[in-house]
């Protein structure tokens, strides 16, 4: 695709390009930083490379091109927004633009200036006309997984056509029901907007499709228990970041062929670092494009991350979706029954994350566990205090660390985490 049609696509998206230009500018030199400049890479990673380097070219033309055949686009910022039901609607489910710095100061604007910098950057992109997905939806779907998010909706919601899904805040059997009737609103609302009726064939068919996905990530996390670590943390969160961003598909079928790769590799006995290099479990708030910069500073700090416990990691393919029932009912419930096992921070209480992050740091062999929370997010900060407490008595060394997108902190982060790192020893 030559970039004269890039820019006629964008400009038909009503993107800034000036600024747009920029964005690609200051993205592709970070990725060339923090990426191409790794040591003995996978050659599968070049179609993540690939995938990167056409984000906002290639996969929107196909993302154009579905629409133009009637397709319609969904947008989303969460995990607890069912995939499945999308797909069974005949319709495209993309992540939105969230993980770097954009427009700022007009978001701040409409939201109060001490907001997390995941919410600030969705409403800054949409407001700086650089984010061609969000300008590609038909629906941008919410969640209220916090206070800030279900506060920040209503005037997103002014912005773009938007639906909100009620989170519960608790796993009860009436905050189950809930949950289940808030899939059930948003199974309308797809069906209203497509024209196209979930059956039970093509939601059988669409949970399939979203569970071998999430099979090829959890193949890749096991694979990471290898000693040396075969894949690095930047490159894995990088599969996990792509994944809600590519065809579903293809995306199972590329990272498939990469863990093949990567078990010819174990069994050689090589890795990207030496054996015995120290290994870290980054553990917290989500990561979306292009928030890279913790996970640089850790494995710019001699250790490599071996496992990602976020929403952009094991929150997303822990838990498959049971493919036994046949009826409709039963699918709707075997959705809720997944969705409501993802231990995100918004339920109280959430004993069972404690116990999963200690499963992963033993399971993956990592000497210690990061734990990143935006700056402003409340409850990841508060379950930092309670998970340094629990693998404090299981003998797991933690480190908190609180930061937002800017660079401005990457020095001391990287004093702390090497000082960290030297203490594992």
């Amino acid at each position: 695709m030559s970039d004269s049609a890039h820019k006629e696509m964008w400009e038909n998206l009503n993107l800034d390009i000036s600024a747009h230009d920029g964005l690609l500018e200051v993205l592709g030199k970070f990725y060339g930083d923090i990426y191409l400049s790794q040591e003995n890479r996978l050659k599968g990673m070049e179609y993540l490379d690939f995938v990167l380097s056409e984000v906002h070219g290639l996969r929107i033309k196909e993302i154009q091109d579905a629409k133009a055949s009637g397709k319609k686009v969904i947008g989303t910022f969460c995990v607890f927004v069912p995939e499945e039901l999308t797909l069974a609607a005949n319709a495209i489910h993309v992540g939105l633009c969230s993980g770097a710095d954009a427009g700022t100061d007009e978001a701040e604007k409409i939201v109060p200036r001490n907001t997390c910098a995941l919410i600030k950057s969705f409403i800054g992109f949409k407001l700086a006309r650089i984010c061609p997905y969000t300008e590609s939806c038909d629906l941008v779907v919410g969640e209220t997984t916090c206070d800030g998010k279900k506060k920040a909706y209503e005037a997103f919601g002014k912005l773009v056509p938007m639906h909100v899904m009620e989170v519960p805040q608790t796993k009860t059997a009436d905050a189950k029901q809930l949950f289940k009737s808030e899939v059930l609103r948003y199974k309308e609302a797809l069906e209203e907007m497509t024209g196209v009726e979930i059956t039970v064939e093509n939601l059988r068919k669409s949970i399939f499709i979203v569970n071998e996905k999430r099979r090829a990530l959890q193949r890749l996390s096991r694979l990471r228990a290898a000693d040396p670590a075969p894949i690095s943390g930047r490159d894995a969160l990088l599969i996990n970041q792509v994944s809600f961003y590519d065809d579903p598909e293809r995306f199972t079928q590329s990272i498939n062929a990469l863990c093949d790769q990567i078990e010819e590799r174990i069994a050689q006995g090589d890795g990207v670092v030496p054996t015995g290099t120290k290994r870290l479990l980054l553990s917290g708030c989500p990561m979306a494009v292009p928030n890279w910069k913790l996970p640089y500073v850790m494995e710019s700090s001699n250790a490599v991350i071996v496992g990602e416990e976020s929403c952009i990691g094991s929150r997303n393919m822990r838990d498959l979706v049971d493919e036994s029932v046949d009826t409709i009912e039963g699918m709707v419930d075997a959705l809720v029954d997944r969705y409501m096992k993802i231990d995100c921070a918004c339920f109280t209480p959430n004993d069972e994350r404690m116990v999963n992050v200690e499963n992963m740091a033993k399971e993956l062999h990592a000497d210690g566990v990061v734990h990143y929370a935006l700056s402003f997010c409340q409850p990841y900060a508060h379950e930092a205090i309670k998970l340094q407490d629990a693998l404090s008595q299981k003998g797991i060394p933690m480190l908190s660390v609180e930061t937002g997108y800017s660079m401005e902190d990457v020095e001391q982060l990287k004093t702390r985490v090497e000082a960290f790192v030297e203490m594992l020893d």
